[in-house]
């Protein structure tokens, strides 16, 4: 009898201990890996909205008009009108639109941007009187070369360095009356922060551009310069010549920008 109760106090304490080794081994289980989010990759692909300042450098050459008809004296040359250059600095700022879209390290896209200018309508001119003719006085008025605003409609082409954007740029450039040319080039970074706009992904980049822009005058002669009276004569409205009167100005600029679509 004794040895039966024996046993069974036995086979309890192996059974007992064959549990608790397992329920130890249970808890010496290593926990679940952590769930690890994959880091979104940074794409221009997408449209962006900005603004823009700089500084513009002009070089307008305006050919000499040489006066004569209506209102100066038969048979006599009215005298030359001549201008100056006009290489002065200009402020300048607006606003640009566009769309960006990345293959790999390339980056294409298109921007449309327009912008005010702090223009000097002032331009300078020399009258020089013909053989023969007794004067007159030239007032000045709003010169083509002056136009309060200008615009362009460019494609952009580059490689991006992660969020770094290096890109050439090229298109049409306008202004109120006139139409030309523009090319140039710049730097974009798209800063280490994401935002929420208008409910999505969102990111600011900050960029540096410089634009070379050639406004052909040619193409639109209807205004008139100033006004020239001769003595003793009534006032003669002056034109530019119909010939090759370009302005020419070198634009440096900073840009901000909101783009969508980021990731």
């Amino acid at each position: 009898m004794k040895n039966r109760i024996f046993g069974l106090l036995a086979a309890t304490a192996l059974s007992t201990a064959a549990v608790s080794s397992v329920s130890a081994a249970d808890l010496r289980q290593a926990p679940p890996p952590p769930v690890i989010a994959a880091v979104p990759v940074f794409t221009w692909t997408g449209f962006y909205i900005g603004g823009n300042l700089g500084w513009g450098w002009r070089n307008s050459n305006n050919d000499p008009v040489f006066l004569g008809g209506p209102g100066i004296p038969d048979g006599l040359a009215g005298g030359t009108l001549i201008f100056d250059n006009n290489n002065d600095g200009v402020f300048n700022g607006g606003g640009q639109i566009g769309y960006n879209y990345q293959i790999g390290s390339w980056v294409i896209g298109a921007e449309a941007d327009i912008q005010g200018i702090d223009n000097n309508n002032d331009n300078n001119a020399i009258f020089i009187p013909g053989p023969g003719f007794a004067g007159g006085t030239f007032v000045p008025g709003k010169f083509q070369d002056s136009a309060d605003w200008w615009g362009s409609v460019r494609v952009r082409a580059g490689v991006a360095f992660d969020r770094v954007l290096v890109y050439a740029t090229g298109g049409l450039a306008y202004t109120d009356n006139d139409t030309g040319w523009t090319v140039g080039g710049g730097v974009e970074w798209a800063l280490p922060t994401n935002w929420n706009l208008f409910g999505g992904t969102s990111a600011v980049t900050l960029g540096l551009e410089g634009l070379w822009v050639s406004i052909d005058q040619g193409n639109n002669n209807n205004g008139s310069i100033g006004t020239f009276t001769p003595v003793g004569g009534a006032p003669v409205n002056v034109f530019l010549p119909q010939t090759d009167n370009n302005q020419d100005f070198f634009v440096a600029r900073a840009k901000l920008n909101f783009k969508f679509g980021t990731y």
